[in-house]
């Protein structure tokens, strides 16, 4: 197997060739706090649908966490997402989860993923109730990222990371977790076959502007692997 992939530079631009619609929506009821605790409190092992990129060697393989932070809103659950800046080296401009790599002082996944997040966004750990963990992704950038669930309650402020993070949205979980929203990828690439799914979100920037946030790659597939466990 490679070492080493391909890198999509315009995702926007990679052909749809179609979308889930055909799949169930997640049930409401089964989007909401209670809920959620409970579908975590029950799972045993349970096996994504997309485990990322595969056939690295494994001692260049780096370990990371991600926070997927579900806000508790009026109208449902919304989850904070944050693109980051251009600038950087890795995932530049793209949309992401508050998160990073693990830190020798870390003492698991979760200790890596709300530090992460109070330094890239500036989520207090006090506002954070922690439910649960889905399986590991490996990224093409060699990262295999643990995703930690959590309940984020209001109110609460921000503080962004000029340097890493551009901005910070919400987007409705019940939005994200409607296969008709999941679109599929596909083009070759280096003499590679790539896929991908994206989940474009219509929102409002900080100005009220009207944006298109092009939610893709390892992000978009730990979502479909959330809306995978909320199904089953």
């Amino acid at each position: 197997m490679p070492t080493t992939r391909p890198r999509i530079l315009d995702p926007q631009a990679v052909p749809v060739i179609g979308t889930d619609h055909h799949l169930p929506a997640v049930d409401p009821a089964r989007l909401t706090p209670e809920a959620l605790r409970r579908r975590f409190e029950s799972a045993k092992d349970w096996q994504a649908d997309i485990d990322g990129d595969t056939g690295f060697d494994p001692e260049g393989l780096s370990a990371a966490s991600v926070l997927v932070p579900l806000v508790q809103r009026p109208d449902g659950l919304r989850v904070l997402l944050t693109r980051r800046t251009e600038h950087l080296r890795d995932h530049a401009g793209q949309i992401s989860f508050p998160g990073g790599r693990v830190e020798q002082d870390d003492a698991d996944a979760v200790a890596t993923a709300l530090r992460e997040a109070e330094e890239e966004v500036g989520l207090a750990r006090e506002a954070v109730d922690v439910i649960g963990q889905l399986p590991h992704y490996t990224t093409v950038t060699r990262y295999v990222v643990t995703p930690v669930v959590a309940l984020v309650r209001p109110p609460f402020s921000l503080q962004l990371d000029a340097f890493e993070v551009a901005e910070a949205f919400e987007v409705p979980l019940s939005f994200l977790m409607t296969p008709a929203h999941h679109r599929r990828h596909e083009f070759d690439l280096q003499g590679q076959r790539r896929q991908f799914l994206s989940m474009p979100w219509q929102g409002l920037d900080e100005q009220g502007a009207s944006r298109t946030y092009f939610i893709w790659g390892a992000t978009a597939a730990m979502l479909r692997n959330l809306y995978g466990f909320l199904r089953d």
